[in-house]
């Protein structure tokens, strides 16, 4: 084999970061200032995690810590988010105003700024789809919410930003499992991108106008100006009748997204008495009224917990998302319940992702943490099923996780690893028996693990598959 063999290899990058900056502290004077540090690295700019590390031989050292130690990032300034400039957001209202389909396309950038955000809705009445990092940061019960686009997202949140005319994504990084075949991602819209990584403007889609700011300091600067704008024609209104004021030729652009919400509303299949993963999650979210924290693993449940639950409040989703790391859910719902010891906390899980971390229950056991568990348990990793069934002729290699010599057992049993760490728990079988099953949890006291048995036939729908757009969707059940 000759040497150019070898330059046919393609190589994976080692040197690109897990994490934002990496600290190896060797002398213990600087303990305090390198958390200092640390800590206003992680937050300022995009969040990050930092990392550092302090050698055993430090860590047994003696010493009276100096607080008052400055900092030393002399750098840091500059990577810093920058002022928007005016000019740059009277063009970005221009745009608004002469827009006839125009579509907010936020994401997780938007965690900080969700006040901001629904205020910019509240002036424009301009619809919004979310990311799956952005639910909740505006409120998917709101008739101006589109839901999450994307791969898994709704019918007319995909076919705005196909139609759109104007597209504002607000921290986003038009990520794959959001555009799909990239060149036809809101192929007739002008796109203004905002984000505060520099890294992310125009990576994989070169937006007309971008700004490299913080989203919050520029949705405020847009609203200042759509407010004096508004104040200068106070007879300017929403035919929706909200009161709002932006231009007329929107109201037929909701109209005409409404017409999508109509003709295909979310749906899923049934299988008689069986219990439908997608109804366990909607029953949820009405007994909690959607104000849960919601926490997931990776896979199918993950995406109906998306699809299903009504979010409304921004960081009341917690989801790896792009990082896919299954098991996630369990350990999240520990971190809100610790947080946000008021709250009512579920982790929404699959049997495969929960037995990643399933020893987290003695710890949730130990520190008496108010989590609620509901499993949507098919016995199989749903989500590789799923991909086996729509694109492998059916053929399932190694995706059920049951008993092969018994199938009628449920395998492994949850209620034992539930019983083992002294954790009430319940399974319910039957749709009719759902309802009564998930109050029962959610006013228990304490931790609860109820164990849901749900068909392995079901799937996530609506689905575009890898590389594909909108007009391949496959679409729910009608």
């Amino acid at each position: 084999m000759g040497t150019d063999a070898f330059q046919e290899v393609p190589l994976i990058d080692i040197t690109r970061p897990i994490t934002k900056f990496n600290y190896l502290v060797l002398d213990v004077e600087d303990i305090p200032r390198t958390v200092k540090e640390a800590f206003l690295l992680a937050t300022s700019g995009r969040p990050g995690p930092v990392l550092i590390d302090i050698p055993r031989d430090i860590q047994k050292e003696l010493v009276v810590p100096n607080w008052n130690k400055p900092i030393m990032l002399p750098g840091n300034a500059s990577r810093l988010p920058k002022l928007p400039e005016k000019a740059h957001l009277e063009e970005i209202v221009r745009l608004i105003s002469v827009s006839k389909r125009p579509v907010v396309y936020a994401g997780g950038g938007c965690m900080n700024c969700s006040e901001e955000l629904r205020r910019f809705v509240g002036l424009t009445g301009i619809p919004v789809a979310s990311t799956l990092m952005g639910l909740g940061i505006f409120a998917c019960t709101d008739d101006l919410s589109l839901h999450m686009l994307g791969m898994h997202g709704t019918i007319q949140a995909n076919y705005a930003v196909d139609r759109s005319d104007l597209l504002l994504a607000f921290g986003v990084r038009f990520d794959d499992r959001v555009t799909g075949k990239v060149e036809a991602f809101a192929r007739n819209a002008t796109i203004v991108h905002i984000d505060i990584d520099p890294a992310e403007i125009g990576k994989n889609k070169k937006p007309h106008l971008s700004i490299c700011t913080d989203v919050k300091l520029a949705l405020e600067g847009i609203n200042t100006i759509l407010e004096k704008n508004a104040a200068k024609q106070p007879t300017a209104e929403n035919k929706r009748g909200k009161g709002t004021k932006f231009n007329d030729n929107v109201s037929a652009w909701i109209e005409e997204i409404d017409e999508q919400k109509e003709k295909y509303p979310a749906s899923y299949k049934t299988f008689g008495e069986a219990i439908p993963p997608q109804y366990a999650i909607q029953l949820l979210d009405e007994l909690t009224n959607g104000n849960a924290i919601i926490c997931t693993g990776v896979g199918q449940h993950q995406m109906w917990a998306a699809q299903y639950y009504k979010h409304k409040n921004p960081r009341h989703w917690l989801s790896s998302s792009g990082l896919g790391a299954m098991g996630f859910g369990l350990p999240a719902a520990m971190g809100a319940a610790l947080a946000k010891p008021d709250a009512i906390v579920v982790d929404i899980d699959g049997d495969g992702s929960f037995m990643m971390n399933i020893q987290e229950l003695a710890t949730i056991r130990v520190e008496n943490l108010p989590v609620k568990i509901m499993l949507l348990n098919n016995q199989h990793l749903g989500m590789v099923y799923q991909y086996e069934y729509e694109y492998g002729d059916g053929d399932s290699l190694h995706s059920y996780m049951g008993n092969p010599s018994n199938q009628a057992q449920v395998f492994p049993d949850m209620l034992m690893f539930a019983e083992a760490c002294n954790i009430t728990a319940a399974r319910v079988t039957k749709k009719a028996e759902l309802r009564e099953a998930i109050e029962k949890m959610l006013k228990t006291p304490g931790p609860y693990l109820l164990d849901v048995m749900v068909p392995h036939q079901a799937q996530v729908l609506q689905l575009i598959p890898d590389g594909g757009t909108f007009k391949d969707a496959i679409k729910g059940a009608q």
